[in-house]
């Protein structure tokens, strides 16, 4: 390729002292070029990202419900009975600053049989933050669950869904997956109950992890027909940490977890 470019360039460009100099230089800006834009080095770059967990290719009809915990209160324990009603157990990804302001709720989700996760100390933005300040938010988080629960978390979820491959990296550093969504409820924004279900049941695949928050205005409301669409529909709500793969497996450009 780069030979043939020479050439017609050769062909329309008088080639004497100062010529010369404009052909060499048009020339490398042409070889960098290309090199940079070459499918095989944009490939290379690709597979070297580090995303976290969205969504798990296995075998059957499995999906998980998590619920992030970093504000209010009010409707812990009425999620807690409508899972209870049906068998169910989710994952709850929680702010060590809400755990430590309601550890009878952290106690209450554990009792209950549900995963008490990471959502980190104080939901700060991970970005701008060092790796040493990555793993100490986390850590911080993490010693105050398990201060209520006895068990230390292994997932994590970033706060506002952000991170980047420094993120990411540090927090694997300390042997803790993070774990973001693929069908995300928008319960947040105050939709209706029906309208969450609607994103939800439209949205939903096996594999999915499925994105609610505690103290949302609608979520008690829609969680009951969504759990009932799920179950009609054949799936097995599990939660996060059974759903994953625990080794041989790679994660596509999706952020989806499938086995090698």
């Amino acid at each position: 390729m780069f030979k043939s470019l020479k050439r017609r360039l050769s062909r329309v460009i008088k080639v004497n002292g100062k010529h010369a100099a404009i052909l060499s230089t048009v020339l490398a800006v042409a070889l960098i070029f290309g090199i940079v834009e070459s499918p095989a080095i944009i490939g290379a770059s690709a597979t070297e990202r580090h995303l976290p967990i969205y969504s798990v290719e296995r075998d059957g009809k499995a999906v998980s419900l998590t619920f992030d915990a970093a504000w209010g209160n009010e409707d812990t324990q009425t999620l807690i009975d409508i899972l209870g009603r049906y068998g169910v157990k989710a994952t709850f990804f929680v702010v060590g600053d809400w755990a430590a302001k309601y550890p009878e709720s952290v106690k209450a989700l554990h009792d209950a049989g549900h995963e008490v996760m990471n959502h980190s100390d104080d939901h700060a933005h991970f970005a701008p933050l060092s790796t040493e300040e990555i793993i100490s938010n986390v850590n911080r988080c993490s010693d105050k669950v398990e201060a209520v629960t006895g068990v230390r978390p292994t997932l994590f979820r970033a706060p506002y869904g952000e991170y980047d491959d420094h993120v990411v990296t540090a927090i694997e550093s300390i042997g803790v997956k993070v774990v973001q969504w693929d069908v995300d409820s928008l319960d947040w924004k105050d939709y209706s109950a029906d309208t969450i279900y609607k994103r939800v049941t439209e949205r939903v695949q096996p594999g999915s992890i499925v994105l609610f928050h505690n103290a949302a205005k609608h979520t008690p409301e829609a969680l009951t027909p969504i759990i009932e669409y799920l179950i009609q529909n054949g799936y097995e709500i599990m939660k996060v940490s059974d759903l994953l793969l625990k080794e041989d497996y790679h994660i596509d450009n999706t952020g989806r977890q499938i086995a090698n």
